[in-house]
Formats: structure tokens, sequence, C-alpha cells
């Protein structure tokens, strides 16, 4: 029996939104973001401050970024 794959998405504190599993990700035309064969994860920036939109480039770190919510159960 195989078992499928699930994607997960981790709310990190102060940072960005970690993906973990097999996904595509789109924008509002339908157009595909290329991501790495590799991975382990994708991180996705929610500070908007990220010079690589849709990507998480770390800028969270340089403006101080603070959560205005936290994921809850």
């Amino acid at each position: 029996m195989t078992q499928e794959k699930i994607v997960k998405i981790v709310v990190r504190k102060n940072g960005p939104y970690r993906v973990y599993g097999p996904f595509q990700l789109v924008d509002y035309e339908d157009n595909v973001f290329q991501l790495p064969v590799d991975r382990e994860f994708v991180s996705l920036c929610r500070c908007g401050a990220s010079e690589n939109k849709p990507f998480c480039d770390g800028s969270h770190h340089k403006i101080n970024f603070q959560a205005d919510t936290k994921a809850t159960k």
C-alpha cells in the first residue's frame, strides 16, 4: 500500500510560512512558480519586505517583523 504525501504548512513565529510536501504555487494569472526539485520545504513571505516575493529572503529579520496574529487551533 502506498502512502500519499500531505502538504504541511508551518506558521513560523514572526517569520515566513514554511510549506513541506508536494504542491504547486500559482499566481493570480495562473502562472506556475518554479520550485526547486530537491527542496525539503519552501518559505513564503508574510512580512511583505522580501525582494523575492512570494518567497522569503530573510527580510523579516532586517525589519524586525512582528506578526499581528498567530496560528491557533
